[in-house]
């Protein structure tokens, strides 16, 4: 597919997104408005009390960003009525039906006008309460494919996932069941919520003990079925259930490994928070990291954000108006270029060494390289020797 037809196909198209405060709807955003100015329409769903609550955080939390500079650089002292003409923002919240939206002029706009629909939104903390985890990555995936059914126009929908929906288990795990064939079951993992929860309040729990429970309740069901935590247990079951009740519709489910800054587009190395691996880089660029377990030669399956809105426009384009199951993309770089963890934690110490990062006090941080360990007992060991003797 030549890029050409990409970008033609985005002319005058009408998009919906969701999750715009996101790593990967900014970025996917951006993009939109940088390559094909001639889109119609981005309606940018965002979790707010009214329209201008939703603009004022586009403004602040997605716009404001660097991200933005080349667009910003672009269009000048345009660049405001540019986007008031390019995009409409919605207040409302996927984990409601309709999305919670009041306005039914604008309900009925949507269905008669969306051509695309990119769902982006997730609860991505590993331990986050179990009834908010499963309301947006479960729940809020049925409610979005239910608005998107109503669409007559609609060509494409596009959800993004998590490569590591397919938990810790061995074997064949079903791709689409979600009544117990599967060893899972939505009713009864939304009627084991609403009875915790409903006990909890009739014994008059403090909120902060509803949380904690909440929590250790999500890892819990995890755990139980096979997934390592709340997030990618509640983003499975979201995706079991899109894929069940989509009728219809043209589905393409992209599912990206470990997501890293971005890689040429709009400019290298942006990157937004300290999530996941960016983590890593920053202790080791502070020297707050002198050691580490793990293997060598394991693999560390990181691909940048903007690979993965390059993957999801294209897919969006080669499924549109195409009805079938679920079109399904794994997005990583272990198969063509992978990346060992020992090359990443040698990386950041070249990288370190030439660009040191610069403490409070203004003198450059001196880094050295990190012990990686193979085993948690040689973990033990140099921990005893060098720590604990010591303090001793």
């Amino acid at each position: 597919m030549e890029l050409g037809s990409v970008v033609e196909f985005l002319e005058n198209k009408i998009i919906l997104v969701s999750g715009v405060t996101g790593f990967v709807a900014k970025v996917f955003i951006e993009k939109i408005l940088r390559v094909q100015p001639n889109v119609k329409k981005l309606y940018l769903l965002i979790r707010a009390a009214d329209t201008e609550s939703a603009a004022l955080r586009f403004q602040n939390e997605v716009l404001a960003k660097d991200l933005f500079n080349v667009l910003k650089e672009k269009w000048g002292t345009r660049l405001n009525s540019f986007i008031s003409e390019k995009i409409t923002f919605v207040a409302g919240d996927i984990s409601s039906e309709d999305l919670g939206l009041k306005d039914s002029n604008l309900k009925e706009e949507l269905w008669n006008e969306l051509d695309v629909m990119v769902n982006s939104a997730a609860i991505t903390k590993f331990d986050e309460r179990y009834d908010v985890a499963f309301g947006i990555n479960t729940l809020g995936a049925i409610h979005l494919v239910n608005f998107a059914k109503k669409c007559v126009k609609l060509k494409v929908f596009v959800h993004v996932s998590t490569a590591y929906v397919a938990g810790e288990r061995t074997g064949l795990i079903l791709e689409n069941p979600l009544d117990g064939a599967s060893g899972l079951d939505f009713d009864a993992e939304m009627k084991v919520i609403d009875q915790k929860l409903n006990e909890l309040k009739t014994k008059g729990a403090p909120q902060k003990e509803i949380t904690l429970f909440m929590k250790n309740l999500g890892t819990e069901r995890a755990k139980i079925h096979g997934w390592p935590n709340t997030y990618v247990f509640t983003k499975t079951m979201g995706e079991m259930i899109m894929q069940q009740s989509k009728e219809n519709l043209s589905l393409v489910i992209i599912r990206p490994t470990i997501v890293s800054g971005t890689y040429k587009e709009p400019f290298p190395g942006w990157v937004e928070d300290l999530k996941t691996i960016n983590a890593l880089f920053v202790a080791s660029a502070q020297g707050n990291l002198p050691c580490l377990v793990g293997e060598t030669k394991t693999i560390m399956d990181v691909i940048p954000v903007d690979m993965v809105v390059n993957a999801m426009i294209v897919a969006m384009v080669a499924h549109a108006k195409q009805p079938s199951d679920a079109n399904i993309y794994h997005v990583g770089s272990s198969l063509r270029n992978p990346v060992t963890l020992v090359s990443i934690l040698d990386y950041g110490f070249v990288y370190f060494t030439k660009k040191p990062w610069i403490n409070k006090q203004g003198k450059p941080i001196e880094v050295s390289k990190i012990i990686l360990f193979s085993s948690i007992a040689s973990f033990h060991g140099y921990m005893q020797i060098c720590y604990l003797l010591p303090l001793k």
